[in-house]
């Protein structure tokens, strides 16, 4: 193997870096209080997640480094990341002023960081569990931390009305990273947004989230992120129900 492909195969790991380094730039912006701008890195960095595993995919570069490196950007990206930006939400609902926090008494602000702790536990998870290969169980890391910022964007956006009563509750976002927490463990099946075929009757629900998700965006625009996420996991509930009814039919 030539240098040249030795580089070649190495730009999956590249882009997969790049993607820890927007997720740590995100860390820094919200303890920065620059919550939209650590947003914005989030999705840059889910961004950068699909890049480097299409491009694995299209030079044929898998590699047992470039599996553990993806993992450890995405506990950063979509684990890390997230949860400081919730502990700042949270922080900023509560009133706490920003030289007082966690270890001057304010303990209710460690909340946030289950986000963080079970984000790892479902990457760990997801390597090891031979049912997703082709859909999820439980909900993935980068759609939970979209989910968690994109209430900065509805906050600041034209529906905050919307989104002012949850970003201003301490108590719906506490309830918020716990629920979170247990989706991305718990072992609801959640479909995957790959599209393999353009027939309705095979791709039925890749294109009704599509759906959904283009009328979310027309009508909410900036502030479409977290109800787009809510319903890919209603869908996902929805889907999961009607397939246990139907096979408790059909085995009856």
């Amino acid at each position: 193997m030539n240098r040249i492909t030795r580089v070649i195969r190495h730009i999956p790991n590249g882009i997969t870096l790049l993607n820890l380094f927007s997720g740590s730039l995100s860390i820094v912006a919200a303890f920065e209080g620059r919550l939209e701008l650590a947003g914005l890195l989030i999705i840059i960095s889910g961004v950068l997640d699909f890049l480097d595993g299409f491009t694995a995919r299209l030079i044929g570069a898998y590699t047992q480094l470039g599996k553990e490196l993806d993992s450890l950007s995405d506990v950063v990206s979509f684990g890390v990341a997230p949860a400081v930006i919730l502990y700042h939400m949270l922080r900023q609902s509560i009133g706490i002023s920003d030289c007082h926090g966690i270890f001057e008494g304010h303990f209710v602000l460690v909340i946030p960081f289950l986000v963080a702790v079970f984000s790892s536990l479902r990457l760990g998870l997801f390597n090891i569990d031979e049912r997703q290969t082709s859909s999820f169980i439980g909900l993935p890391t980068p759609a939970n931390a979209f989910l968690i910022i994109g209430l900065v964007f509805g906050a600041n956006s034209s529906w905050s009305g919307l989104f002012n009563p949850i970003v201003g509750s301490p108590v719906v976002l506490i309830v918020l990273a716990i629920i979170s927490s247990f989706l991305m463990v718990c072992e609801l099946p959640m479909f995957s947004l790959k599209i393999k075929s353009l027939k309705p009757s095979v791709a039925y629900k890749q294109l009704t989230f599509l759906a959904g998700a283009v009328v979310f965006i027309a009508i909410f625009q900036k502030a479409a992120l977290s109800i787009i996420i809510a319903w890919y996991i209603v869908l996902s509930t929805i889907y999961y129900l009607w397939d246990k009814l139907i096979n408790k039919d059909f085995q009856s």
